[in-house]
């Protein structure tokens, strides 16, 4: 089986959907956080290990908080994942803290400061002709 493959992408996305169930509805571990998503899973070919990348909406302790509770829970995810999900093998999970979530946020953020600032320039009518000028060398 071709990692690209039809087969792998539908595990990969049925894994994803069960992990996520399973995180929100069956751990009751106060380390992790209520806003944990997992944003994207990676099945190897044989089905013997699975990356899961998860995103925490919170400062840095809470996300170091969650990934310890995940990896704790390692062997009850994955038990519960055996029982739900009709898979050959039940892979082997390795959580790994995704930070795009945050980037993007972060940088939606910055673009919106840049619009402020230019909408603030041009309702000022900045005035002189000069300032234009140097911006343009």
């Amino acid at each position: 089986m071709r990692k690209n493959s039809i087969k792998n992408t539908r595990v990969n996305e049925e894994v994803l959907r069960r992990l996520s169930e399973i995180i929100h509805g069956s751990i009751k571990d106060p380390r992790i956080h209520p806003m944990t998503s997992v944003v994207s899973v990676e099945v190897a070919p044989d089905l013997k290990t699975c990356k899961a990348y998860v995103s925490v909406l919170g400062d840095e302790q809470a996300q170091k908080d969650t990934l310890a509770g995940l990896r704790s829970a390692e062997g009850y995810i994955r038990r519960a994942l055996a029982q739900s999900a009709n898979l050959r093998h039940t892979p082997q999970i390795t959580f790994i803290m995704d930070q795009s979530i945050a980037y993007g946020v972060n940088m939606s953020h910055l673009i919106d400061q840049i619009n402020q600032k230019n909408q603030y320039k041009e309702e000022s009518g900045s005035g002189s002709g000069d300032e234009v000028q140097k911006d343009d060398a």
